[in-house]
């Protein structure tokens, strides 16, 4: 299945049916999981990198178990606005999977992802282990929320600011 744009991902998915959200990091995958709804996002688990065989595999099973209609990568765009490397292995990641399950699959820009949920936990007070084991699941749910609000907001006819970036229309 070829990549969609978020702004048009609405137009391929049922009208109710959870999404994935992944914060896709060189060590791990962390992953948040929507109602069926798409409302809300919720931590769901994380993911230790290995082969894109092995990640994709484990991938398909929370995709089957949990009837998953579309996943959600964040995509980590330069501040300036352009593609790097890290964005670049990402876009491939999603590729490879577009290509691999039949499943849809779109790009959010999470640039500050980890930071914001960074400082809220700093805010909460949690240890740096606990902050340590929950940050890319949490990066994930801050992605994927982003993504909820934007297709919420699509389908009510309002603006979503955070949607600026000419990088994710090239992605």
């Amino acid at each position: 299945m070829p990549i969609r744009k978020i702004q048009e991902l609405s137009e391929y998915l049922p009208k109710e049916g959870r999404l994935l959200g992944l914060d896709l990091g060189t060590k791990t995958i962390g992953l948040a999981i929507s109602d069926v709804l798409r409302s809300i996002a919720s931590p769901y688990s994380t993911i230790i990198r290995k082969k894109f065989s092995q990640d994709a595999s484990a991938l398909e099973r929370i995709i089957d178990n949990e009837q998953i209609s579309a996943l959600i990568l964040g995509l980590p765009i330069n501040m300036d606005g352009t593609i790097g490397p890290r964005a670049q292995s990402t876009k491939q990641f999603g590729d490879n999977l577009a290509e691999k399950m039949k499943i849809q699959v779109a790009f959010w820009d999470e640039r500050l992802s980890t930071v914001a949920v960074s400082k809220t936990m700093i805010e909460a007070d949690l240890s740096r282990a606990k902050r340590a084991k929950i940050v890319d699941k949490m990066a994930a749910t801050y992605i994927l929320q982003g993504a909820l609000d934007f297709l919420r907001n699509e389908n009510g006819g309002q603006y979503a600011p955070f949607l600026g970036s000419n990088a994710i229309d090239r992605a």
